[in-house]
């Protein structure tokens, strides 16, 4: 098995659109635009958008409208879904909007898929109707993108158009083993959900690498590790900051998911949250840029990961730009090149 080191480790960003107390769907997606620009100069790979419905805290609920969004406003950063959540949809209308994002930006755009409702069972079965037990049509659903992205599918009745022919990967998200497995047996690239389910991440890698099975569409195994990065000048200031990340969570856990909220000098709450809250953020990298690296170095030669993807819930604009420039340039630091390996 290869070796990873942060020489060889690409790095990206997860933007879940945050809403912070105070300010509106339109404020989020002009800062993600601003977020997005700035990490393009910074290095970074890719920039990828989640997709959930339902939540007071998160306007991701159309990222494809966003990928297009985010894309338009730059010129070399990879855009993409981080995911779509297909068994919301139907596979030909994800072909289609997603061949012609990639028509709109050749070479930029990526494919990220889910099988989880990104929300809520009563949400979820709003959104998809007689669809409702479509999660078991997931392997089944990715093929028939397969499918409909593919040259050799001109000659069939139903076509994707634009879509056909068009380079886009695609890439099975998870949160668990099984995504493991369906990962490895598709030979498609792999991102895990370690930013809130850190519990089977370890064991999710070896089962993926263990059964990987090389494609048309991947020779070897390829493995992206989601995690929280909360960077700043100072141990305390980001310890500061990432209490609006600890309140995000401890929102998801009780039932009352709230707007992003500024941070607090003290957290409220009962051992049992804590212990709750603090076991989701289990891949949590928080602190000043020494901190950052000495910590990034040894989650990458533990889980020999190919890339880092962060994402930084933090209450501040300004404050979540500099995390993200602080997290570039510890890994500059680290790595022998003048940017980031992409």
């Amino acid at each position: 098995m290869k070796t990873s080191s942060p020489a060889t480790v690409a790095f990206s960003v997860l933007d879940l659109a945050p809403i912070v107390a105070g300010a509106t769907p339109t404020d989020t997606f002009r800062h993600s635009l601003d977020l997005a620009q700035h990490v393009e100069q910074f290095g970074y790979t890719r920039f990828w958008l989640s997709e959930h419905h339902n939540m007071a805290s998160v306007a991701s609920s159309a990222p494809v409208v966003l990928i297009g969004y985010i894309a338009g406003g730059t010129t070399t950063l990879r855009v993409g879904s981080g995911g779509i959540m297909l068994p919301n949809h139907a596979p030909l209308v994800v072909a289609e909007q997603l061949g012609t994002l990639a028509s709109l930006y050749p070479g930029r755009i990526d494919l990220g898929l889910g099988r989880a409702p990104g929300s809520d069972q009563l949400t979820a079965q709003a959104i998809r109707g007689s669809r409702f037990g479509g999660a078991q049509d997931f392997p089944r659903d990715i093929q028939q993108l397969q499918t409909y992205f593919s040259a050799a599918n001109s000659g069939a009745a139903v076509r994707a158009i634009p879509g056909e022919g068009l380079d886009i990967p695609i890439y099975v998200l998870g949160s668990s083993t099984d995504s493991a497995y369906l990962a490895a047996a598709m030979g498609l690239p792999y991102a895990f959900a370690s930013h809130f389910a850190p519990g089977q991440l370890l064991a999710a890698l070896d089962i993926y690498r263990r059964n990987f099975r090389p494609s048309a569409a991947l020779a070897q195994p390829y493995v992206i590790a989601c995690v929280n990065v909360i960077a700043a000048d100072t141990d305390a200031e980001a310890q500061w900051l990432a209490t609006s990340l600890q309140q995000f969570m401890l929102g998801v856990i009780t039932g009352r998911p709230a707007p992003l909220l500024p941070p607090v000098e003290t957290m409220q709450w009962g051992p049992a949250q804590q212990q709750a809250v603090m076991q989701m953020l289990a891949y949590s990298f928080i602190g000043s840029k020494a901190t950052i690296q000495q910590d990034l170095q040894e989650f990458i030669a533990q889980t020999q990961v190919d890339e880092v993807m962060a994402v930084s819930n933090i209450f501040n604009h300004e404050a979540r730009v500099h995390s993200y420039q602080v997290l570039a340039d510890a890994l500059r630091e680290l790595q022998p090149t003048a940017e980031l390996v992409r």
